[in-house]
């Protein structure tokens, strides 16, 4: 990051201000994990990208919006996480692979009790997902799979052949978002997040279970009809989040907003 912006919850030391790149460990640091916030034993936030005019994607995508700041954050996130808890369309879409260990985030994962890498938590209704890719079968952890109670036995079954964890979240075929996160919570994976996609991230938004946004706004405009970052029914009322830190580089702004 080349800048940062006041920040309502903590003001980093002088020398992280200057205009110079900040260290991974910076990162990390500047998007913990709030200490004692979990609310009902987990922490969900949830990161995404948008342009100035609300695309969440390009084509499908949400790479042709996003940049080399953009994914170092991506990354930092992802080392701090439990868990990743992503729609099945988007790992369709956007090619998912296994979360991988990084060494820069090793030493603070072991000290946080947490596994080499984070698991991958795929939300998925009919369960048609490809059991052949490598986030089933080449991961350091086991690939969950969140589904309901109606969800097609066979499925489960191929699921489970390939290594994945069926994990149900729902009494009828969809998942439930508040089960989800204490479904996740009682495996012990209490700090969350959520790469999407929209209309999970509706889902999730709509239920009150997101607790932090972590939103990337992209100097760019794309026109077109692309989706917004959340999608779904309209919530009666908005839900009012507050303003947590906000970082910039090269035209972007790297926004952390959490539930007020």
């Amino acid at each position: 990051m080349r800048r940062l912006f006041p920040v309502t919850d903590q003001t980093p030391p002088a020398d992280v201000r200057e205009d110079r790149e900040w260290s991974l460990d910076e990162l990390a640091d500047a998007y913990a994990y709030p200490a004692g916030a979990e609310r009902e034993g987990a922490w969900l936030r949830a990161n995404m990208v948008s342009s100035l005019d609300g695309a969440a994607q390009h084509d499908g995508r949400s790479q042709p919006i996003s940049s080399d700041a953009d994914m170092r954050i991506f990354g930092t996130l992802r080392g701090l996480a439990d868990a990743v808890v992503v729609g099945a369309e988007t790992v369709r879409l956007e090619g998912y692979r296994p979360a991988r260990a990084r060494a820069a985030f090793a030493d603070r994962r072991a000290a946080a009790g947490q596994g080499r890498a984070p698991a991958i938590a795929v939300v998925s209704a009919s369960l048609d997902l490809d059991f052949s890719l490598p986030l089933f079968t080449e991961p350091l952890v086991p690939t969950l799979v969140l589904t309901g109670a109606a969800a097609a036995p066979d499925r489960v079954r191929e699921a489970e052949k390939a290594g994945a964890v069926v994990v149900v979240a729902g009494d009828g075929p969809g998942v439930e978002p508040a089960r989800a996160v204490r479904a996740l919570a009682e495996r012990g994976l209490v700090r969350l997040l959520t790469e999407g996609g929209p209309r999970m991230l509706g889902q999730f938004a709509a239920a009150g279970v997101l607790d932090e946004l972590c939103l990337t706004v992209s100097p760019t405009m794309t026109v077109g009809d692309a989706q917004r970052i959340a999608g779904g029914p309209s919530l009666a009322d908005p839900a009012r989040f507050a303003l947590a830190s906000v970082l910039e580089e090269a035209g972007f702004l790297f926004t952390r907003y959490r539930r007020a």
